[in-house]
């Protein structure tokens, strides 16, 4: 069995659509798929850990990654900076595994640019009041915050057309089966079956 290439998926959604739950979920039920974790200048979150949710690191030592071109995308969200470490991306693709990039539609432009073969994905919530209802619900945030975060997500939302597939967040488990089956998709195509299935293939028409 010869190793194919990995392929590599940007799942872009507004704040408080569930992006993060269902990519959680996904890893957890998928093999082979592993997800970027970014470099980023904000602060920790309660809960989070370094190195596992974002790589935290201070504003002169973005600059000077951003300086090296270490960034496979990079883009502003508010007051702070995040990055995709472009050599860890070609890595993990290169060992046959997926790789999914969390990130706002300004990262997955970027990407495709330098990319042209990235499947992009728009996760949007149901309504805008059901994605008012879970950003007040994290109660992590006042309402000033909550209506800029608001008045960014629909413009964020704006951009879905730029994707390659649309799932909307309505029900969990219909979307993670709908985020499960792009990826699937791509796994069967047939020059990635060709490389994976070589020997079977060769065999069956001997």
């Amino acid at each position: 069995m010869q190793q194919s290439q990995g392929t590599l998926f940007t799942v872009s959604a507004p704040s408080g659509a569930g992006k993060t739950s269902l990519v959680a979920r996904l890893l957890e039920e998928m093999d082979n798929v592993q997800v970027s974790v970014s470099h980023t200048t904000r602060a920790m979150r309660p809960g989070e850990r370094d190195g596992v949710n974002y790589h935290f690191v201070s504003h002169d030592t973005f600059a000077a990654m951003l300086q090296d071109s270490a960034f496979l995308e990079h883009a502003q969200v508010f007051d702070n900076y995040y990055g995709t470490s472009q050599q860890w991306v070609e890595t993990t693709l290169a060992s046959g595994r997926d790789v999914i990039l969390e990130i706002d539609w300004q990262g997955a432009q970027q990407v495709r640019k330098l990319m042209p073969d990235t499947v992009s994905i728009f996760i949007l919530p149901p309504s805008q009041q059901a994605l008012r209802e879970r950003l007040t619900g994290r109660g992590q945030d006042d309402e000033t915050v909550i209506n800029r975060r608001m008045s960014a997500a629909v413009a964020e939302m704006s951009h879905y057309v730029e994707g390659d597939y649309v799932v909307i967040n309505d029900d969990f488990d219909t979307a993670l089966a709908e985020l499960k089956a792009v990826l699937l998709s791509h796994r069967l195509q047939l020059s990635k079956q060709q490389l994976r299935h070589h020997d079977l293939l060769t065999a069956l028409l001997t």
